[in-house]
Order: structure tokens, then sequence, then C-alpha cells
């Protein structure tokens, strides 16, 4: 890909979004910020007066609340959580995910792409008799038109697609061909992305820059109606070709805090509350729901932590120094003391959603080496009780869970090991340290992330790959340069290409795995925890469906 786009990225940690080859640093740093937005998202339902806690707002509509700033709704620029939620629920893509499997589905297509033998063609049939919201009949010109101005515009996630595509060319009236540059196994995946919709060529432009943040003409099961300082309502479609909403329309409210979005649940005033209440808040709604007050669903999600280790840093260079760190963090406690048991300890980069190719590895290393090995990694590389090694953990200020996660980190240093490690913990705002990252300014930085599409590609691609560099001089330009972490592994390239051209998943399993056994053993990167994704309904809530990808639909929600 090409190196992480060049705007301030920031709340997806880097946010995972391409097909990956290097996105520029700023595109992962905004991503980073981008995901960090999107956990304060706040889904609420019902659209009325206030009523007791439980009753609802007693309407047809549904209110879907959220502390998330609202920045655009233009799918060629739209690169955070929340309008990505929105978005999804707005438009529709060539192809979805169904509900609870994260099996693919084909959505405008109408059948799974028939792929050329040497993986580089793409041809795909579309779907009849599909209207967008100004009326324009879609076809595979409209489907074009669509994904080339996703390129062209150069909004913040245009890499997704620039950096694998060769060519989109509408093949016949209802036939699709995509052209890749190389093979990329995961392509049909990153499809299915939020953002690659279908948009009315009527409506919108083709030209960089050419966006239209404020409204949406899409194909989807909602229409945009209204756009506001802190709401936002959606329309049923009538006109909408597959199953129509069950509910009469969405009107999303913007909190300005969790506090607001927390009270305004337990008044009744919203109907579902969806990411990023404050732990204490989680647990607090967790219990009432256990004495039947509402619905609490809880599941895992796409959202890990991580500390990142700058390779080119004189201390952290050395590789049983950045073992020796690994193994001196109980990822258990941290999960218990940050946030209360509302995430799951995190070994790999790889989530937890992806049974059976999560690999657990910095868990069996741990279980490798205690106090003594660590005590001995550390005076191998030079360090002892009158020579500590010094270092400074960053994190950023904005994030109140990341403070108390370091300050515990640092705690669990000092407990074991402070007569040979001196951590001190360091914070800066987030758009300074997406900024900052890729000129190696921090030696560690905790940081986050969430996939662009539904692989593993999107948790290790944008980790370890390198466009350029060596062993001696580290990544000079790539993702890894990008992150701050500067790894360099001419192995990890290739098992990247590689895993890339494998459509089997069972031959594809080798390469992923390998690379995960990388990243424990030359640990540029650190997993801490993976959040786990709550909802929380009032009582007469149906249809809650909370999916593998993360996206929320709203179409199904009742009550």
């Amino acid at each position: 890909m090409s190196t992480l786009l060049q705007t301030h990225k920031i709340h997806r940690s880097l946010m995972g979004r391409f097909s990956r080859t290097a996105l520029s640093p700023q595109t992962s740093a905004y991503r980073l910020g981008t995901l960090v937005a999107g956990l304060s998202l706040f889904l609420t339902t019902s659209c009325g007066k206030s009523t007791p806690p439980g009753g609802g707002t007693g309407s047809d509509r549904l209110v879907i609340g959220t502390t998330a700033k609202f920045r655009t709704l233009d799918p060629a620029d739209s690169y955070e959580v929340f309008s990505g939620n929105l978005l999804y629920n707005l438009g529709d893509r060539l192809y979805d995910y169904e509900p609870g499997s994260g099996k693919l589905k084909p959505k405008l297509a109408t059948a799974l792409p028939k792929v050329s033998e040497d993986g580089l063609v793409y041809t795909i049939p579309l779907r009849k008799g599909v209207k967008f919201h100004d009326g324009t009949p879609f076809d595979a010109k409209a489907m074009a038109f669509s994904l080339e101005r996703f390129i062209a515009n150069g909004g913040n996630p245009a890499g997704l697609l620039s950096d694998p595509v060769k060519s989109v060319q509408a093949t016949g009236d209802l036939e699709l061909t995509i052209t890749l540059k190389k093979p990329f196994a995961a392509f049909t995946n990153l499809l299915a992305f939020s953002g690659l919709v279908a948009v009315s060529p009527k409506t919108y432009k083709k030209g960089a820059g050419q966006f239209l943040p404020n409204q949406f003409v899409g194909t989807g099961p909602y229409k945009l109606v209204k756009v506001g300082g802190d709401s936002i309502r959606l329309e049923v479609f009538e006109d909408y070709w597959d199953t129509k909403p069950t509910n009469k329309g969405i009107n999303i409210q913007i909190f300005s805090s969790p506090a607001n979005l927390f009270n305004a649940f337990r008044t009744g005033s919203i109907d579902v509350a969806y990411q990023s209440l404050d732990p204490d808040q989680i647990q607090a709604l967790e219990n009432d729901a256990k004495k039947g007050d509402w619905q609490a669903i809880s599941g895992p999600s796409n959202f890990i932590t991580f500390l990142m280790l700058n390779t080119r840093d004189e201390a952290l260079s050395k590789v049983k120094v950045r073992q020796a760190l690994a193994a001196m963090i109980n990822r258990d406690v941290l999960n218990n003391r940050v946030f209360r048991g509302q995430a799951e300890s995190l070994y790999t980069l790889v989530p937890s959603i992806f049974k059976g190719i999560s690999q657990p590895v910095f868990k069996e290393q741990q279980q490798k080496l205690g106090k003594d090995q660590i005590r001995g990694l550390l005076k191998d590389s030079g360090y002892s009780p009158g020579k500590p090694l010094k270092l400074n953990l960053w994190y950023r200020s904005n994030l109140t869970s990341d403070g108390v996660a370091a300050a515990t980190i640092k705690a669990m240093v000092g407990q074991g090991y402070s007569d040979v490690v001196q951590l001190d913990v360091n914070s800066v705002d987030s758009a300074t340290a997406y900024q900052n990252l890729d000129k190696g300014t921090y030696p560690m930085f905790m940081l986050d992330w969430a996939g662009d599409y539904y692989d593993p590609d999107t948790y290790l691609q944008p980790f370890l790959a390198c466009e350029k560099g060596s062993v001696k001089t580290g990544c000079q330009k790539g993702q890894s340069q990008s992150w701050g972490s500067f790894f360099y592994s001419d192995r990890a390239n290739k098992l990247i290409d590689q895993q890339r051209q494998i459509r089997d998943p069972k031959q594809r399993l080798k390469p992923l795995t390998e690379l995960q056994a990388i990243l424990a053993k030359d640990v540029p990167y650190i997993p801490l925890w993976q959040k786990k994704d709550y909802v929380f309904a009032q009582k007469g809530i149906k249809g809650i469906q909370l999916q593998p990808s993360q996206q929320f639909p709203f179409w199904t929600l009742s009550k």
C-alpha cells in the first residue's frame, strides 16, 4: 500500500484499513485517532420523552446515542468508526457478512467473485433492480464510479483501494471487473469495508477533494434526512431492494460525555447504548441488567491495545530487553485493575475473533520465563543493579484507561525489577503522538487498533511489513516505520506476501502462524488487551446483533 495516509489519523490507532502495503504514517495514526473516537460510540434507540429506567422512549423510532464527534459521511473520506457504522446502515457494499458468523455473503453482488488463476482479476456479477435514494438505477457503471471515486478523490482511506487495485471496469450492465496489481487473498473481505458503498453518480463527483461531508445518497435501508450539531436523523428507504428495517427510523443523539450517555440510558430517554462507556458505568449497567432492569449483551471486539517498541532505540534495539519487558507484564492484572474484567488478555496481535488463527504466542513465551530468566536477559544485555535499564513509556493523555494501564505496568515492573529497570511514564495528546510516531520520537508507546476488514492480514501486515529497509538500518519506509517500531525482517516480509497469495485457508494458516511466532521472538510490539463489545438495551428492544466484523445493524432493531 501507499504509506499511511497523510492526515491526522486519530482514532483507530491507525485503524486498520487497506489491503495493505504501507499506509503512510499519518494514515495509520489517523486511524489510531479514529479508533479512539469510535470507541466512544453509543447507540440508543427510540426518540421520545424520557420514561423511567427500562421503559424506553415509547416511539416506533429508535434513538442512537453516541459521544463520538461527527466529521464526514462521504465514504471516500470517512475513516472513523462512528461514520463507518452510519455508512454501514445507509449504504450497501458488494459484500457483507452473515450475522454472527463472519462468513462473507453477496450484497450488491449476486455471488462471490470469479477469480482468475493468477489471482489478479475479480469478475463480480451485480444485482438487478436496485435504486439509489435519489431514484437513480444501480448498475455496473455506478459501482465502478463509486470505487474509482473512492480512489480518485484522495480522501483518508483512499489507499485501501489505490494500493492493491490496478483498474475497475464495468464489463457489462451488471458485471464489474476489478484487476489487482498483485494477488491479495483478503481482497473480497476488503470489499465489505463500510466505506466501499455504492453512491449515486447523479449526486457525487469524482475528483481530488470533491467531498460531500453532510450528505449521503446510496442504496441502503435508510436515507439520511438530517445532520445537525448533536443529532442525525435516518428515515426508512421505502424502495429498498432487500428486507426493510423492522423499525420506523433512527434518531442519533450525540452526547458530550460518557456520563451524559450513561444517565440518558438509565433514565430511559434512549433505547440502546453501544460502545465506550467507562468501566464503572459498564459494571453498574451489567449489575442492574442482572436484576432485570434492562438487557446487557457482550462479545469480543476487534479493538486491540498494545505497546509499540522502537527497535532503533539504544536500549530497545536489544531483542533480549524487549523479550524481558514482554515477560514482565501480567495481562490478567491489567484487565482486572483497568477494565474490571471487561476486556480479554491479549497474547498476539491477531484478536480472538479469528478462531484457530489467533495464536497465544506471548503466553507460551511468558510461561517459559521466570523472574530469574528475565533478569538473565537483562544481564546479558548489559543491565544490572549498578547499571539499571532506563526507559520512558508514553501514552495518550486524552484516554483515561491508557493512563491507568501505564501506571499499572510501571507498578508491575517496580515490584519485581526496580533494581534493574527504571520505567518512567509520560503522556501526550493523541494528535501530537500520531504526528510524531514515524519520526522515532518515542521509545515505547501504548496504542490501539481495529482492523479495516475481517481478516487476520489487517493485524499483521500493518505492523510487520516494511517496504524499504534492512536489519541494520531498520525500516526506512513502510508500515512498521509509520508505527514507530521501525521493525525489519526479510522473513516477515516474505511471509506477508506469501499469505496474501494463498486463497486456501488451511494452507494460509502456516505463514500466519509463523508471522505470530516472529512477533513473539523479535517483540517489536507487546500485545496487552482486546476490548469486549457491549450493548445495553431497554427491556423491550429486540433484534440486537453484535457482528464479529464490529458493525452494528440498525435495521434489525425493534420494540
